[in-house]
Formats: C-alpha cells, sequence, structure tokens
C-alpha cells in the first residue's frame, strides 16, 4: 500500500457541458484533461476507484469521469504533500485550467488542465 500523488490524462472526444457538483455547468472542450490528485493512504485503490464506472459521487473529478476516459497515469510515490507543487508544474505546461476544479482543500487556482494534444510525454518530466 503506497502512498503518493498522482495525474490522470483523460480524453473527452467531444465539447461537452458537464455539471460539476456546486461549480455548476462548464463546458469542457473536446481533448485531453490532466488531473492532479494525492493519496496519502493507498495511491492503487485510488487510481482503480477512479477508472471505476460503478461509483459514489463524491469529488468533482467523479463528474468529469462520466464523459472523460482515462488513457494514462502517472505515479509518484511519496508521503510528502506534493499534490499543489505537482498541480503548479502541470499549469505551466496546460493550454489553459478549468477554474476552481478539485482544489477546494487548498490554495491552487485548479487541479485540472486542459491541452489540445495527449500531454503524456510532457507531463512525464513533471514527475521529477
Amino acid at each position: 500500500m503506497s502512498k503518493g500523488v498522482y495525474c490522470l490524462i483523460i480524453n473527452l472526444p467531444k465539447d461537452k457541458t458537464i455539471k460539476i457538483g456546486n461549480l455548476g455547468n462548464i463546458l469542457f472542450k473536446k481533448g485531453y484533461y490532466c488531473y492532479v490528485g494525492s493519496a496519502l493512504n493507498n495511491l492503487e485503490k485510488r487510481i482503480l476507484r477512479h477508472k471505476s464506472k460503478n461509483k459514489k459521487i463524491r469529488w468533482h473529478i467523479d463528474y468529469f469521469l462520466k464523459y472523460g476516459k482515462i488513457t494514462g497515469t502517472i505515479e509518484i510515490k511519496t508521503t510528502k504533500k506534493l499534490e499543489c507543487r505537482l498541480s503548479k508544474k502541470v499549469n505551466k505546461l496546460s493550454d489553459t485550467i478549468i477554474l476552481k476544479f478539485g482544489c477546494s482543500d487548498c490554495r491552487c487556482n485548479s487541479h485540472l488542465y486542459y491541452f489540445n494534444k495527449n500531454p503524456s510525454k510532457k507531463l512525464i518530466g513533471c514527475s521529477g
């Protein structure tokens, strides 16, 4: 059972307006998204939960994953709270951010980032 932070690479196949909890309706453009999260209890279990279709809707990302498909993950095993530091690195590489998404428990502007093209190769460098 490892602890850590992670990025989910998610493909949204077409433009879609999605109701995201108390953020309301947001228009998401077709393309790729990177969601930055942490799992300081069980990293593998958290990622499996995200990939599962049958789950209780708890977080902003749960609403989004009803329509987007996880195409890749980046896992960083650590006991340190690096989620916000990783999020800032991803932000610098992204084409835009989805304001206030997934960051209600920190001071980041977002933990979900939009990319026109698959960012997997770009993001590998973020994990160092």
